[in-house]
């Protein structure tokens, strides 16, 4: 619009309001769409005073609808990343609840039938006794095994009481000392205990592992609505992420719900691993 003088219409009359004397505009097209409209304004009298405005303005709003395209492609891939995340998450508390009610409970009940059957055995049957004996240990065996797994699969601690004490449950088994300072106070969003969980456990795992440290040190903190993971140990550092994809996976939990995942491991120096995530994750 190169004056706006004798134009009529609610728009011009707000231009000449505002003492707009001329105006280039240029579409903002994303993914063949209209997003919106980018306009620039004179109020010097007379034309455009910029020399190709118009070709300009185009190119400038091109580089803006791939901006936004980009963009919105990046929120897409995130909200499509927490998706998984949770669904993986259902799915492994739906695996727990299975198999505590289900293999769980069974093989508690043959447990019970076979020391029974262990005590009803005649005492000159001492070779059979022995049998059952054995076979009772095995399936205790078995009962653990499973108990381990439903817990590493979702473990009922942290559902039942929230991640201080999920937490503790991992420090007393880990077979490295560890030092927990535990700072977050009532119980979470969900999402955030289930990551911080993880970081803490898979940091503990590789500690043990490929480490050599003789103590590792846990801090969670609430920092002004975000949630600090701190772990760190005194081993010889040097860890390569590209061993494993524990790493790889704890980032992508973390960045799926708005988080961020440091790594830092210089030869010598020990192993220090710093998450942050935001505690209006939902």
């Amino acid at each position: 619009m190169e004056r706006y003088e004798g134009v009529s219409g609610p728009w011009a009359a707000q231009a000449r309001d505002l003492g707009i004397r001329s105006a280039v505009g240029a579409p903002i097209t994303v993914e063949g769409h209209l997003w919106g409209v980018m306009v620039a304004v004179w109020t010097q009298q007379g034309c455009v005073p910029v020399i190709d405005a118009e070709a300009r303005m185009a190119n400038f709003t091109e580089l803006v609808g791939t901006a936004i395209a980009n963009t919105e492609s990046r929120a897409e891939l995130d909200a499509s990343r927490a998706r998984i995340v949770a669904t993986a998450d259902a799915t492994r508390r739906r695996i727990e609840r299975d198999l505590h009610d289900g293999a769980q409970q069974q093989l508690v009940s043959l447990a019970l039938e076979l020391r029974a059957a262990q005590a009803a055995a005649p005492p000159e049957l001492g070779a059979l006794q022995a049998e059952l004996s054995h076979v009772v240990e095995r399936l205790t065996g078995v009962m653990d095994e499973l108990r381990e797994i439903a817990l590493g699969l979702h473990p009922a601690v942290l559902a039942e009481g929230g991640l201080g004490p999920a937490l503790k449950t991992l420090a007393h088994r880990s077979p490295i000392p560890v030092e927990l300072d535990v700072r977050a106070e009532g119980r979470l969003p969900e999402p955030v205990e289930v990551a911080a969980y993880y970081v803490v456990s898979e940091a503990l795992t590789n500690a043990a592992k490929y480490a050599s440290a003789s103590v590792v040190h846990v801090a969670v903190e609430d920092r002004k609505r975000m949630l600090r993971i701190a772990v760190r140990d005194d081993d010889r550092g040097g860890a390569d992420p590209v061993r494993g994809s524990g790493l790889f996976g704890l980032k992508d939990r973390a960045e799926a719900i708005g988080g961020t995942l440091c790594l830092e491991s210089p030869r010598g120096a020990g192993t220090s691993l710093v998450v942050e995530l935001p505690l209006d994750a939902n």
